[in-house]
């Protein structure tokens, strides 16, 4: 991916300056999300948090759900490519899932926040949604090849990457409503792999 989209928020395209009061925003948001919860978190005290004015941080962020969102986005976003790997398909996308799924995992607050916030209903988070949602099926898609290098990819891929979608977005909300850790849906999304492939 670029460096533009990297630095691009859903309501602007920054450089410069206002991409460095967006970093300083989404970490302040990490942050306070470790000390207050998701249910403490307000977009006014991350922006009290990184220094910027609450104005300020509305005109990038419409809600703590947006803003919550955008962190998930920049840390998927700043993977790296999905690179050809020894095994086949069935290797390469329980190695994708597992990826995804721990991205957060070790912050359970801010796993947790994920989960609420990507549910949320305003635009900004929807077009968010949209672009996680493609960035991830991408990853699936690299992961499953195009065969060259001898491994077999399903006749199928369409209908494997939707099942790979709905099994990655299920397991999560599995894991951010407590029924189980991101350590287990990893394990069980290999699983999943697997059976699919």
């Amino acid at each position: 991916m670029s460096s533009d989209v990297l630095t691009e928020s859903t309501r602007r395209r920054l450089t410069g300056r206002r991409a460095d009061t967006v970093r300083r925003l989404t970490e302040a948001a990490v942050e306070e999300l470790r000390e207050t919860g998701f249910d403490g978190l307000t977009v006014r005290n991350v922006a009290r948090r990184a220094g910027v004015a609450p104005a300020t941080a509305y005109t990038y962020f419409s809600s703590k759900n947006h803003l919550v969102a955008e962190v998930f986005w920049r840390r998927l976003t700043a993977l790296p490519e999905v690179a050809p790997a020894p095994g086949g398909p069935r290797e390469r996308v329980a190695a994708v899932l597992r990826e995804i799924t721990l991205l957060v995992a070790d912050e359970p607050e801010l796993a947790a926040a994920c989960t609420l916030a990507m549910l949320g209903s305003d635009p900004d988070v929807r077009e968010l949604r949209t672009r996680i949602g493609l960035t991830i099926r991408r990853r699936f898609k690299a992961a499953l090849g195009d065969g060259a290098d001898g491994a077999g990819v399903p006749a199928d891929t369409g209908r494997v990457l939707d099942a790979l979608m709905f099994a990655y977005a299920g397991a999560l909300v599995h894991a951010g409503m407590g029924h189980t850790s991101y350590t287990q849906v990893a394990d069980r999304l290999t699983n999943v792999a697997e059976l699919f492939l």
